[in-house]
């Protein structure tokens, strides 16, 4: 079959109209009195937090401010989303008020410092308690923390997030959602959809800690940031840091000092001897206890280091430990029928990882979406190498997007992304906004050993000037690589050349640049009773689970196997789940069947 029939004869098979409910085991089993409790922050945890999901109060307000709707919802999950049990979908031109009541015993004496955290709110909040606004924050997949000691008073307190969400009506950043869902689009969501949790804390206290693993020196780079410089003690005895294995024992101690014009930044050097490095087989991790004053946090990392050196034959290779280690990876959407955005509990996102794993991925690429923290932390400990993708914005130029690059590959080598109106990018707020958010990103899941490529931008959606993006990236983090423009319009930036292919036969183009394949595969097969859409989205339909397991096992072992002498690097297949019209997944959407 030729490109252009595999073109007009996949994508989207209509389906007898059925609609099913889907909700998965964990989702089954959700306590609304105990809902996703797990330390939100694994790689900076202190002794006690106080957990605020469950039932809020949500009035929603028309364009003109008349309430159209309220009632009670379960947070973290949005409106959208079954387990909310709210139902319905927010709409660009509503806002929504999500409200609940914090309990104060008593104001401390002491200067304790009370801090909310949120890990993400889709797309802008504006953050009240007893009616002062205490943070404001726009981008709907980032964390964001106010103090809000001075806002509370003794007794009863009222938080209120004040929400609106323009989805895919604007330029903000969307990944996948779209208010009228099908084929690789997915239901649109709004509102918290991340744990909102408080935490008190001492007068002066760490805001930021990040650890950077100096491989060839076996030591690690200690940086933190406090609220406040330390006063009344010498730095010998300001910050202190204890670093042990994976058995408890104590192996360095680190004096951190001021290294910077700022009195609130601190760093040490920790050596790590006789160091046990991280690799998906043997995923060790260190943990270190951090001493700032009367504050205590503990944290964790690893040894190991990416890089892209030549092999034998001079062909460039992905490197783990300087060790050439082909790249076996899966794309991650993230969603659940029954949370969307967000895993019904802990053991949802561990069920998915560890999955893979035994399936013979070392890799998932997390694609358009920035996860929960513990999903990292789950990576981290388990042994995932994790692509991250930067969710894209700007809008959808499908044409361009899609068949041209697919129908003529010349095309897409020779087209400028500078060229900002072909590719979404019109809006000059929407491309400084991008920026800001990339760094926001970087900065939040720097601290994740598990994260070995920076995907800045896919297939295109939203690209603009990538070569000015990639420097940007290496400035941000230089531990990592870059697949600076996955699939489509490869500007010859990044450490990777990254191919999509769908239609034509797998191939290797030489290059200076490691080759991957970030996208391939994509073969549907339905289950009855595990779907949720009357219609199959894919590119490869298979009538049978024998027949999947034929034609995948076939793709690899005459496609992709014979490649990697050629110097392929690495192959990410779509995709680890169905999702709503998508039935190309390993696993249907309520994860209840494995189609390996």
């Amino acid at each position: 079959m030729n490109l252009l029939a595999a073109l007009a004869s996949v994508r989207i098979f209509p389906r007898k109209a059925s609609h099913q409910t889907l909700t998965t085991r964990w989702g089954k089993a959700l306590d609304p009195q105990h809902i996703l409790e797990e330390y939100p922050r694994p790689q900076m945890i202190r002794d006690q937090y106080i957990n605020l999901n469950g039932e809020w109060n949500y009035t929603v307000l028309s364009e003109k401010n008349t309430i159209t709707k309220e009632g009670t919802l379960l947070v973290p999950f949005s409106p959208e989303a079954p387990l909310s049990g709210a139902g319905f979908q927010l709409k660009p031109h509503e806002k929504m008020l999500c409200e609940r009541l914090l309990s104060v015993k008593c104001l401390p004496s002491d200067g304790s410092r009370c801090i909310l955290h949120f890990g993400a709110v889709d797309q802008y909040a504006k953050v009240l308690v007893n009616g002062k606004v205490v943070v404001s924050h726009i981008g709907g997949y980032l964390p964001f923390s106010a103090d809000i000691t001075d806002a509370l008073q003794e007794g009863c307190n009222t938080l209120t997030v004040h929400i609106e969400d323009r989805s895919d009506t604007s330029y903000h950043s969307v990944g996948k959602q779209k208010l009228k869902r099908g084929g690789m689009f997915y239901t649109a969501q709004s509102g918290i959809w991340q744990t909102v949790w408080m935490e008190w804390v001492p007068a002066v206290y760490v805001k930021k800690l990040e650890l950077t693993p100096l491989y060839e020196k076996e030591t690690v780079h200690v940086s933190l940031l406090l609220n406040h410089p330390i006063s009344g003690c010498s730095d010998a005895e300001a910050v202190v840091c204890h670093v042990r294995d994976m058995d408890g024992r104590l192996i360095s101690k680190g004096i951190c000092t001021n290294q910077s014009d700022s009195l609130c930044c601190y760093s040490c050097y920790c050596d790590v001897n006789n160091m046990h490095p991280w690799n998906p087989d043997d995923p060790y991790l260190y943990t270190i206890e951090i001493q700032a004053g009367e504050d205590k946090v503990t944290g964790y990392f690893a040894m190991r280091t990416f890089t892209i050196e030549p092999d034998k034959k001079g062909l460039p290779r992905f490197c783990l430990n300087h060790e050439p280690l082909f790249l076996n990876g899966v794309l991650d959407q993230g969603y659940w029928p029954d949370g969307l955005y967000t895993a019904p509990s802990d053991e949802a996102l561990i069920y998915d990882i560890q999955t893979m794993k035994n399936l013979g991925f070392n890799m998932i690429r997390k694609h358009v979406k920035v996860e929960t923290a513990r999903w990292y932390y789950h990576c981290d400990r388990l042994g995932m190498i994790v692509w991250q993708d930067m969710v894209n914005g700007g809008t959808y130029n499908a044409p361009f997007m899609t068949w041209l690059p697919a129908l003529f590959p010349k095309f897409k080598l020779h087209t400028s992304d500078r060229i900002h109106p072909l590719f979404g990018r019109k809006n000059v707020h929407g491309r400084e906004e991008f920026i800001r958010e990339c760094k926001e990103t970087v900065t939040a899941l720097k601290a994740f050993p598990c994260i070995s490529t920076w995907v800045i931008f896919n297939e295109g959606w939203g690209q603009f000037d990538s070569k000015k993006l990639t420097a940007l990236f290496r400035e941000l983090d230089n531990t990592r690589l870059i697949d600076s423009a996955s699939g489509w319009f490869d500007r010859r930036q990044g450490d990777f050349k990254s191919e999509h292919n769908y239609f034509a036969k797998q191939f290797v183009t030489p290059s200076d640049r490691a080759f991957v394949i970030s996208e391939y595969g994509g073969y549907t097969c339905q289950f009855k009773g595990h779907t949720c859409s009357g219609k199959t989205y894919g590119y490869k339909i298979c009538s049978s689970q024998e027949e999947f397991q034929a034609a995948y096992h076939k793709l690899m072992s005459e496609e992709i196997d014979p490649l990697k002498e050629q110097g392929l690097c690495g192959a990410v297949y779509t995709q680890l789940s169905d999702i709503e019209d998508e039935i190309n997944g390993l696993m249907t959407y309520d994860r209840e069947v494995c189609k390996l």
